[in-house]
């Protein structure tokens, strides 16, 4: 009986859209009753149509209006586009939210180990990118129809004895400033000495590291050059302790013209004067261009290392270049993170309480003057690390490298001295680049042993391997870098050298809303004019690390 009063009543309607029409509105909760439209009176519709208590749109996505009617294919339209729109937001919302958890300052960290995602080696990587629009070569030597002015023994200004002080490279420099002031006055140059430094604690002669031959007979037209103390001058004690005979109070980046009017008089006098202190005693832009010239000549073309010290750069770069059973390019890394480095930079870096702990009494006690109370360096470590001012840490230094397109099978040579915190400071930039050696894992203990007698002899064998590399990369300024990338701008400017941004990546590792292919193109783009071309001298700018305007022409 129920079934057949169903189907009477289908029968009674009209129509099957009427049939629909009636059946919705005697179940939907939606729409108001008769009762409640009676009790309402006057106020029901004129044409007597139902009071829909929803929108056009949700009645036909809930099947209570006629889905063939134009009204309902419209509202189907706008639903569709709405939801569009919602899934469109949340994809979008989604990669947001992906984007910053995926942050380059993190990373992925397991412990001590970094991983950084793996980027793909664009086709530059191992090239200048921007070598090609430039054409400039190396012009510091003598030129043929230079004429020889050199002075002889008897018409000679006098002599000059200069005590080179520091390390291997500021020794160098210093070298290069004797010979020029020399040519300056006019006067002889006496061999310089390789001063013992505190740091170093070396005993290195001239003629332990470079060769002494070539050194004068190279120079020969340019200054006159003798490997001792002349024999009829009988007093050789008073040329380290006399001060006599010494001048003092040389400003720093001095002028040609200080020298003439201050120096030149006591040499004249005197006959022999030893000048100290002697580290950057010699301006670049207030000098004659031909003696900028000439300390380009020296740098780069009169001083040459010992055959034996060559011999054995150019093994250990051989072997950077087959560590893969084929050829394969190699970056030499210049790693300044030195416990010293640390703690005369003043800036702060990651590390238990105990290692900061120890690094102030360190400060203290090395630099009183500037430690004070320790009140005042928080603000200037935070002003320093955001000026670029401070030394990359390994781990700083692996993440900018993997973002410049370096994977894991990057052959990278390391120079560097002993790394502040030890293996796990080393274990970021380690663990995303196994393929990371010194020279002490290229050779054996034997083959090291002859260099082993001069701490400069170690340090030459990393300047020539950085120097034939690939690619170099510096973490922190100082003389080795400077001077690895002026030789190599100088020497070709197709070597890519990287001088990474700090100030910039201070700034972008630190935000925390940067992800890591953001970060990664800030990297690549910022770096795109840092990678060791010649570039315009500015005023007061340091020649050794940039050669091109005294030292360079167009080729």
């Amino acid at each position: 009986m129920a079934e057949l009063r169903h189907s009477t009543a289908a029968r009674a309607s009209s129509s099957p859209a009427k049939r629909d029409s009636d059946a919705s509105a005697a179940s939907s909760p939606f729409l108001a009753s008769p009762s409640s439209r009676g009790s309402r009176g006057g106020e029901d519709d004129d044409d007597g149509k139902r009071v829909h208590l929803l929108t056009s749109p949700f009645r036909s996505l809930l099947a209570l209006e006629d889905p063939r009617s134009p009204a309902a294919s419209s509202s189907y339209r706008i639903l569709v586009a709405v939801l569009a729109l919602l899934v469109a937001a949340g994809v979008f919302g989604a990669a947001l939210l992906w984007s910053r958890l995926n942050t380059p300052y993190l990373c992925h960290k397991e412990g001590i180990t970094l991983h950084c995602p793996e980027t793909k080696e664009p086709p530059s990587l191992w090239e200048n990118p921007r070598a090609a629009t430039t054409s400039w070569k190396p012009c510091a030597e003598r030129r043929s129809d230079e004429p020889s002015d050199v002075p002889s023994e008897k018409e000679t200004s006098g002599y000059i004895f200069i005590h080179a002080e520091g390390g291997l490279n500021q020794q160098r420099i210093a070298i290069c400033n004797a010979v020029a002031i020399a040519k300056i006055m006019s006067a002889t140059l006496i061999l310089p000495v390789l001063k013992q430094d505190q740091i170093w604690k070396d005993q290195t002669k001239f003629e332990d590291i470079f060769d002494v031959d070539h050194f004068i007979n190279y120079l020969k037209d340019d200054v006159r050059i003798v490997r001792d103390i002349p024999d009829w001058f009988t007093e050789k004690d008073e040329l380290f302790t006399s001060i006599k005979r010494t001048v003092k109070n040389i400003p720093k980046y001095a002028s040609a013209q200080f020298y003439i009017d201050n120096v030149l008089p006591r040499i004249k006098e005197k006959k022999i004067m030893s000048i100290k202190p002697f580290v950057d005693r010699l301006g670049y832009d207030n000098v004659p261009m031909e003696i900028n010239r000439l300390r380009c000549r020296v740098n780069y073309h009169a001083l040459k290392f010992l055959p034996h010290i060559e011999e054995m750069a150019d093994k250990l770069a051989a072997r950077m270049r087959n560590r893969t059973g084929s050829v394969n390019p190699y970056m030499a890394l210049h790693l300044r993170f030195e416990k010293g480095m640390v703690g005369l930079s003043f800036c702060d870096f990651a590390g238990t309480r105990e290692e900061k702990a120890m690094m102030a009494a360190y400060r203290q006690k090395e630099w009183p003057r500037r430690y004070k109370n320790g009140s005042h360096l928080w603000p200037q470590a935070l002003q320093k690390r955001k000026e670029g001012r401070c030394p990359l840490e390994p781990g700083e230094i692996a993440v900018i490298l993997r973002a410049l397109g370096y994977t894991s099978g990057t052959q990278i040579y390391v120079a560097s001295g002993q790394v502040y915190g030890g293996k796990n400071r080393m274990a970021p930039l380690r663990n995303m680049f196994p393929n990371l050696v010194t020279k002490e894992e290229l050779a054996g203990a034997e083959e090291l042993a002859p260099f082993r007698r001069h701490v400069t002899s170690l340090a030459a064998l990393d300047f020539l391997v950085c120097l034939r590399s690939d690619v170099f990369v510096m973490t922190h300024g100082g003389n080795f870098a400077k001077l690895i990338i002026g030789a190599r701008r100088y020497a070709g400017h197709r070597l890519k050298s990287v001088k990474p941004d700090k100030g910039l990546m201070s700034k972008s590792l630190g935000d925390p809303d940067m992800g890591w292919a953001s970060f990664a193109e800030d990297v690549v783009v910022t770096h795109r004019t840092r990678t060791g071309l010649p570039e315009p001298t500015f005023p007061s700018y340091d020649l050794w690390e940039n050669p091109l305007t005294p030292c360079m022409c167009k080729a």
